[in-house]
């Protein structure tokens, strides 16, 4: 099973929408504040959340929830604005902000991890990138050598360049870990 959680109105192909507010493509309601989620454990292949987890008001408990109800190795997409962004700030239902080290803490591959214990959910960061949404638009060249650098690069790009020039969002690719 594979669920697109928050997707309004653009639920991905293949995927079950959950959203709190009942719109077209929405096929189960669910306010993503409220524990448990509606599915079993071990129950889902695959998760999108694009753009979604900076207006909960717990992302560290969404995270423990996604991991109790993913498979071992299921893929999870997360969608967020990068705390630079000029979006990230100018949104008033947004209560959390992300930079490229925000999912560290889950995984095992990381000293944050292990320094910090702050959860035992544990998420592989497998891919990370900047701008995903730039993806095959036109862009200018200064962008395009900064997106490059950053993707290439994101721990430099965000302690020594982000602050002269942001970028817009960070897209994670995590695999649960399970056994």
């Amino acid at each position: 099973m594979k669920i697109d959680f928050g997707c309004g109105n653009s639920k991905k192909d293949g995927f079950i929408g959950v959203d709190s507010i009942p719109l077209a493509g929405v096929d189960i309601i669910h306010d993503l504040n409220t524990f448990p989620y509606p599915f079993e454990n071990d129950s889902i292949d695959e998760i999108w959340m694009d753009n979604v987890l900076e207006h909960l008001e717990k992302p560290l408990t969404v995270m423990e929830e996604l991991y109790r109800i993913s498979k071992h190795n299921t893929v999870v997409n997360i969608a967020v604005p990068y705390f630079r962004s000029f979006y990230s700030v100018i949104d008033p239902t947004h209560k959390f902000y992300f930079g490229v080290f925000w999912f560290y803490y889950f995984d095992p591959n990381h000293a944050f991890y292990s320094k910090y214990k702050y959860t035992s959910s544990k998420f592989m960061i497998e891919k990370f990138e900047f701008d995903r949404e730039w993806a095959g638009k036109k862009k200018s060249i200064f962008h395009k050598i900064i997106l490059s650098y950053a993707n290439r690069k994101p721990e430099s790009y965000e302690i020594r360049l982000s602050h002269f020039y942001p970028l817009n969002s960070l897209t994670f690719s995590l695999r649960a870990l399970k056994k």
